[in-house]
């Protein structure tokens, strides 16, 4: 990676309106109020779109800016060594990160985010928290979650704010409650396992509570209440009570109470779009582009809410664009949530990223849509190494501000970040597609079906013995084990020289997931054909080598990714990855124990594997409960 200058800026010289920017940005970066190295000089310009010009001459660099979130990635370009002039415009260009699955941020390790997506131009960040903060009077909210208290967040806005970074509340007033649900304390409020009830002065009560937390801790008058995928919505304790209700009708009841709430705190409510268009469809489907909202319902929406439409999927422009076109319709300008693809994976799926975010940007382009961000899912216990999608991040916000170079892209991440771009875009490909043929400049839609692809957390904790994973995928391309294991064994070999590469995503921790991988296939590969043939001399090669590499291979995995955890996270979280992790060591010694049991005529047979795989299309598989056991649950 190049050696990046040392800037220096003057008090007198510079905007007051960007002196905390560049004293926060100090915190981290050689950017001085005095002393030697590069003067930065800063010009107020006027456009309508966010725009910059960074101008390099002899001693010095000129930023021409008109935003706050323009001169910030202006310092990015000076950092990285760039010149040139870019615009963006999105008014907001942020992400949301889910800190709900599992993994909860330290303050310390957000604030080095805050400062990377500033420098990345962005202007927004929420942190996605269902219970994931405290609330007076109630003990049980975010217990033993590592919930945030109000002073924490409220040092993150101030530091947010300090980079002309905006830090909205984004929690959930109805749905995806699950987990202050369960406890009994909240059987008042319950309708059904993750949905609170609606039309119930217990629940108001409870989200009060909820909105006087975040009124009180963010500077920002918006407030993301969710609402999303509450699918069972009025089908628990509120039917038993009041008898099937009409979905749009409660919904809208439910959300005109909440709005109210928001009034009095001044907050103005942001909610995910999708009930309204799954409602309005027999299938209860979201991307159904027939779906029919009824004008009375439509006129029932208040005015004052902005919907959210998101869309981690598709691959098709047209798609974004009739959705966007949609939203429109119904009498509402949306807010664009785009997908950064962490969730269900040990490591960010840059392929898949890519293939979602162009479509996603150009049609926003193409529709002028001025508010856009990135989610970033946490689904599976958060397991997947968060730093390793600050190269995804890079890449959308380069696309967001016009800049399509990645060699661009590459210089300013390495200057924000101090890690190899290029080394975390070769770690981004570990999730293998497995009807991928090439590959080459623009990613086509045909190359990036999520469904197709062989995701690293599936073949991790896929039983030994069982194989369910394995066999589904083997539906898919009964040649995917082969092809998988030369994929895993060439990431390998480019990754080595970048082992101790930390900064931005933990690259020996990539590495020995890839191993571990290799290990895991070649093990499961080798037993289904040897216990096939019953080639007794393989099977005890098998249960002496190979299971304990792979058990070793996996300990070493649990290892690193302990250590990349507790550098960004909170401790609480950890304990269901290492329970997880902790079942396949087991079950990996009970593969050695069941091949010796057969090799020494204890039993007939080994069971597992004499069970025919299923034949027909392969299933959709992406939770853990789908993979470890035949059994729905434990």
């Amino acid at each position: 990676m190049a050696e990046f200058s040392k800037l220096i800026w003057r008090e007198n010289e510079t905007p007051g309106e960007l002196h905390s920017l560049l004293t926060a940005l100090g915190d981290e970066y050689d950017l001085r109020p005095s002393g030697r190295g590069l003067r930065l000089r800063f010009r107020r310009t006027e456009q309508e779109e966010a725009s910059v010009r960074v101008t390099r001459s002899r001693g010095e660099v000129l930023i021409e800016y008109n935003r706050i979130n323009a001169a910030a990635r202006g310092i990015g370009a000076a950092l990285a060594g760039l010149s040139g002039e870019e615009s963006t415009p999105f008014e907001t260009l942020g992400i949301m990160l889910d800190v709900s699955r599992a993994m909860v941020m330290t303050v310390d390790h957000f604030k080095s985010w805050l400062r990377r997506l500033a420098l990345a131009g962005a202007n927004l960040a929420m942190l996605y928290t269902e219970d994931v903060y405290t609330l007076d009077g109630e003990p049980y909210f975010g217990y033993m979650r590592g919930a945030y208290t109000l002073e924490e967040i409220r040092e993150l806005d101030a530091y947010a704010q300090s980079l002309g970074i905006e830090m909205i509340g984004c929690i959930q007033v109805l749905g995806h409650l699950e987990q202050i649900l369960r406890w009994n304390a909240y059987d008042r409020v319950r309708d059904t396992g993750q949905v609170l009830m609606a039309d119930d002065q217990a629940s108001c009560e409870l989200i009060e509570k909820m909105v006087d937390f975040w009124d009180r801790a963010l500077g920002s008058r918006r407030i993301h209440i969710g609402m999303d995928e509450a699918w069972d919505l009025g089908r628990g304790r509120y039917q038993n009570l009041h008898g099937a209700p009409d979905e749009f009708k409660l919904f809208n009841r439910h959300l005109d109470r909440v709005n109210a709430i928001c009034r009095r705190h001044d907050l103005t409510p942001i909610i995910w779009s999708d009930m309204y268009f799954r409602l309005g469809n027999p299938e209860h489907l979201y991307y159904c582009l027939r779906t029919n909202i009824p004008p009375e319902v439509q006129s029932a929406i208040p005015r004052n809410v902005q919907l959210v439409y998101w869309d981690y999927y598709n691959e098709d422009p047209e798609v974004y664009s009739t959705m966007i076109r949609l939203h429109r319709e119904i009498g509402f300008e949306p807010i664009m949530a785009g997908g950064i693809w962490t969730w269900r994976r040990f490591w960010h799926d840059f392929n898949q990223t890519r293939c979602v975010a162009r479509p996603c940007i150009e049609a926003c382009r193409r529709e002028k849509v001025r508010e856009l961000f990135f989610c970033l899912w946490g689904n599976s216990n958060a397991a997947c190494d968060f730093d390793s999608a600050l190269a995804g991040i890079f890449y959308t916000a380069g696309l967001a501000w016009g800049c399509d170079d990645e060699k661009q892209t590459a210089k300013r991440f390495e200057a924000a970040c101090f890690a190899s771009y290029a080394a975390h875009r070769i770690a981004g490909e570990i999730d293998l597609d497995l009807r991928q043929r090439k590959i080459s400049g623009v990613v086509s839609s045909e190359n990036c079906r999520s469904a197709d692809r062989v995701v690293d957390i599936m073949l991790v904790w896929d039983d030994p013995l069982l194989g369910i994973a394995y066999n589904n995928y083997k539906l898919i391309d009964p040649e995917f084990d082969r092809r998988a294991l030369a994929h895993y064994q060439k990431l390998i070999e480019k990754l080595l020289p970048f082992c101790e590469d930390n900064a931005a995503g933990d690259l020996g921790h990539a590495v020995n997931l890839l191993k571990l991988l290799a290990l895991k296939l070649e093990l499961r590969s080798e037993l289904v054909a040897a216990y096939a043939d019953r080639d007794r001399v393989a099977l005890r090669e098998i249960a002496a080598t190979l299971v304990p590499a792979a058990v070793a291979a996996l300990w070493e995995f649990d290892a690193s990714l302990r250590r990349q955890w507790l550098r960004y996270a909170k401790p609480f979280g950890l304990e269901r990855i290492q329970v997880r992790n902790a079942g396949v060591a087991a079950r990996l010694e009970e593969t050695a124990v069941r091949i010796n049991e057969w090799l020494d005529g204890d039993v007939d047979r080994i069971e597992e594997l004499e069970v025919t795989p299923p034949s027909g299309s392969p299933q959709s598989i992406g939770r853990y409960k789908q993979i470890y056991t035949g059994y729905w649950e434990l």
